[in-house]
């Protein structure tokens, strides 16, 4: 039997017509889960308060010592062992309780970032005399943490389950490269997974990845003479800088396109009519690709060294750090990401919504979206090339010795740029620290999933030992150097 013309005419309207299935409601969460949940929103004001501290500490990477002797006295009031001081590093922390397997490890961060002091308001407005701020919000990286480690110790507690949680104090992520340190030093052996989490502009918990890093400062050494009377008996080191700068500019012409290299001159003199006997810049590069990071980083070397050749002067560096890129988990990963559904985003009163606004309208054309979506999770994605950061971070290395995931919340205005005034900002007030505590509950949450279900941890590592290989061997990227304590002095 024939279909009439008028039936197939309308078919596909009846197709658009169709209603979208709907999607499967989340189950409820359990008593444990509830119970978690409770505690971190009664406990609100008082990680709100702490984390806040931090903001106002605002210490650069190595120079944490308020920030993290603070965390390290909460912990210890909550029943924690803490172990201050580790990997050489005198603001670096482990916090463990409990005993016996699994053992869940969770990373804290709380450094800030140079010359971005500025009030938690809706416009710039400097702090006179304030070094750094929390410009990739790690004020609350480490409040979220810590509150999550409570949580789950409370709950090993009461259950009188077997069982580890350790807190990792991590100082000077921001180009200190200070987890690797920690890596090096064996503190992560014997660790079954490790959680962690970032600020962010918006609630997401995939199996993306990031980008290698290494990064030094170059010092050119030239000989000092009277730049007008006589120039010939001088040798500048600016000009070494220059020359090396402007062969590594003409090098992006002919590496992969998807590289990143960025410097500043740290040093560059100190007279016009005195040649510089000394100068430096500071130096980083990044890709997906570890192989291909280090082959791009002998060519910034070889350009030092040409430089340095051309001008006449000498030229040494130090590299301060050097980190991997992130090794996803899917399996982990997905736990997250239900989890992050469970607990959802976050919803602004009138005043975070004029404040948000404000902030808005301070982005260009093109980077504002709704303040809204600070509310929603993002669909899951898979590792894949579209999925990886153009960031970098030391959380990479863990990644190559356990098996680890992480998510990121919406602590600041959708929209926001990380490392920026208005980050800043948002990371000293309330829709800051509500996205904190979105971070928590996800933490806190995943970890119970993980104490309940060894199986997925054993799933968890037979997918990382196949992406990271059965032979690999872990070598730092900064080599065997120690800490670089000074690095932003």
């Amino acid at each position: 039997m024939k279909t009439p013309l008028l039936a197939l005419t309308l078919l596909p309207l009846l197709t658009l017509a169709q209603p979208k299935p709907k999607k499967a409601a989340l189950p409820a969460p359990d008593k444990d889960k509830q119970t978690v949940l409770a505690n971190l929103d009664n406990r609100f004001g008082e990680y709100a308060g702490i984390s806040k501290q931090i903001w106002d500490f605002a210490e650069l990477g190595y120079q944490e010592e308020k920030s993290s002797l603070l965390l390290q006295e909460q912990l210890k009031k909550e029943g924690f062992d803490v172990q201050a001081g580790v990997a050489g590093i005198p603001t670096a922390f482990v916090a463990t309780y409990g005993s016996g397997k699994p053992v869940i490890g969770i990373l804290g961060e709380y450094d800030a970032l140079p010359g971005l002091a500025t009030e938690a308001k809706p416009e710039f407005t400097p702090i006179a005399g304030q070094k750094g701020g929390h410009g990739c919000g790690h004020n609350l990286f480490g409040t979220a943490s810590m509150a999550a480690a409570v949580e789950v110790k409370n709950w090993l507690k009461s259950t009188g389950r077997p069982g580890t949680v350790k807190i990792y104090g991590c100082p000077a992520e921001e180009g200190g490269s200070g987890k690797v340190y920690m890596v090096r030093e064996g503190l992560f052996n014997g660790v079954d997974v490790v959680l962690h989490w970032h600020p962010g502009s918006q609630n997401a918990a995939d199996a993306g990845t990031s980008l290698a890093n290494k990064n030094a400062k170059f010092r050119f050494r030239g000989i000092a003479a009277h730049a007008a009377a006589s120039p010939e008996r001088g040798r500048s080191a600016l000009d070494g800088v220059e020359a090396m700068n402007y062969m590594v500019n003409m090098m992006r012409e002919h590496i992969p396109s998807d590289t990143r290299i960025h410097y500043v001159i740290t040093k560059g003199g100190e007279a016009p009519n005195v040649v510089p006997a000394f100068a430096e810049v500071y130096y980083y590069a990044r890709h997906k690709d570890r192989e291909v990071l280090q082959s791009v980083w002998k060519r910034i070397e070889n350009a030092a060294e040409g430089a340095a050749k051309g001008t006449g002067t000498k030229v040494e560096w130090e590299v301060l750090g050097g980190v991997f890129n992130l090794l996803p988990n899917v399996t982990l990963a997905e736990v997250m990401h239900q989890n992050l559904k469970t607990v959802g985003g976050i919803t602004y009163t009138p005043d975070e919504t004029a404040f948000a606004q404000k902030i808005s309208e301070t982005f260009g054309e093109g980077q504002k979206v709704p303040i809204t979506n600070a509310a929603l999770v993002k669909d899951f994605r898979d590792a894949s090339e579209s999925a990886t950061s153009g960031g970098s971070t030391d959380v990479g290395d863990v990644s190559w010795t356990v098996p680890t995931v992480g998510l990121s919340t919406a602590t600041w205005v959708p929209g926001s740029s990380a490392h920026s005034w208005q980050s800043t900002a948002a990371s000293g007030m309330s829709i800051g620290q509500k996205g904190m505590i979105v971070a928590a509950k996800t933490l806190a949450l995943t970890a119970l999933d993980l104490y309940k279900s060894p199986a997925l941890i054993e799933k968890a590592r037979a997918e990382w030992v196949q992406k990271r290989g059965q032979d690999f061997k872990y070598e730092a990227l900064l080599g065997d150097r120690k800490p670089a304590l000074d690095y932003r002095k």
